[in-house]
């Protein structure tokens, strides 16, 4: 197969500094579209991805799944898209699209095994896929997005990984008027999530372990904000909400949480920590509660979460940097010091 060089940065081992490198990119395909991009979102996934958190990364590893850009070359039987459009590519860039979950556009969950944006087996060129950290990227028309012109682009770019997280839990456990929403966590899956419940028209109380968070929960729209450390002020909230939606990537006593949703109801898991969590059983058992989780979305949904967000002009919170500041952005993004996610100028690739 014909490939192109592209610029990115990436890296070669866990643990070691990101660099500029050199990828190859395959050549248009009749269904593929090119996408250059120009901004980047970073996830905390990344970090775990190139850290090795999870076992399995495939070195050289060149992350970013929250991409957004403009279409430059189409393929011949490309018909959703033409140059010049905005879009966007998010976590997902193939599947089989034949199994059950992919014909109920439940992509993520591909009985063949979804390929991601990065370090996925790449059907194509062998290795691993390479995702948003680069100049562009090259996907089947089926797995882009159009990118609704009225969102800032930049601060956009985060709802494709980060959006979505939080947008189909939201939807799935009916989040809306009427509901009392639990949401754990103010970081970049949190900062949305209160944002996109309160679209749904849902009553949000915000819990978090630090106090000058509490403030900016009410800021981004939470009805209350609860610093989860204080005991008497924890204890008010007990069998009160519908659901919880646990966006904490680090190793957490969920176990906290548990007695807080009404019978019936759950403490939703979106966060990726690294380490197993434990379960007590009374906590599950009484009220009938459950432990959950919800992994992105699919292609479907995450147009449809773009297309509400943009009725409902919701966009991340975001520090943007150049790439040259990728290193120091995820040193301080280990230490949860952005406020409340870094997005990359790829323009800055071309410094």
């Amino acid at each position: 197969m014909e490939t192109k060089t592209v610029n990115a940065y990436g890296t070669e081992k866990a643990n070691a500094p990101l660099h500029s490198m050199n990828i190859q990119r395959r050549e248009l395909l009749p269904h593929d579209i090119e996408l250059e991009i120009h901004y980047c979102g970073i996830c905390h996934s990344d970090l775990h991805q190139i850290k090795n958190d999870f076992g399995g990364t495939m070195y050289p590893i060149v992350p970013g799944h929250e991409i957004v850009g403009r279409v430059t070359k189409v393929g011949k039987h490309v018909n959703k898209f033409k140059a010049g459009d905005l879009a966007a590519v998010g976590c997902i860039v193939d599947s089989c699209g034949k199994c059950e979950y992919c014909q109920d556009d439940l992509q993520q969950f591909c009985d063949e095994g979804v390929t991601y944006s990065f370090n996925s087996p790449d059907k194509y060129l062998g290795g691993a896929t390479f995702g948003g950290f680069s100049e562009s990227i090259v996907t089947d028309e089926k797995y882009v997005l159009h990118m609704p012109e009225t969102l800032d682009l930049a601060a956009a770019a985060p709802l494709l990984c980060a959006g979505i997280t939080v947008y189909s839990p939201l939807k799935n456990w009916q989040a809306g008027p009427g509901k009392k929403v639990g949401t754990l966590g103010i970081g970049g899956l949190g900062h949305l999530a209160i944002k996109i419940a309160k679209a749904m028209g849902a009553y949000v109380v915000v819990f978090t372990t630090s106090p000058s968070k509490v403030e900016d929960a009410k800021c981004l729209g939470a009805d209350e904000a609860v610093l989860s450390t204080d005991a008497e002020q924890m204890s008010k909230y007990a069998r009160s909400l519908h659901f919880i939606l646990d966006t904490v990537s680090t190793k957490h006593d969920v176990n906290t949480y548990l007695n807080m949703p009404r019978h019936d109801g759950s403490v939703v898991l979106v966060g990726l920590p690294p380490e197993p969590l434990s379960i007590g059983a009374f906590n599950v058992v009484v009220g009938r509660r459950s432990f959950s989780g919800s992994n992105i979305g699919g292609i479907a949904e995450t147009q449809e979460m773009l297309d509400f967000c943009a009725k409902h002009n919701i966009t991340a919170d975001i520090e943007l940097i150049n790439i040259q500041q990728i290193n120091e952005a995820f040193d301080r993004l280990e230490k949860g010091d952005v406020r409340y996610r870094f997005v990359i100028d790829m323009a800055s690739l071309k410094k």
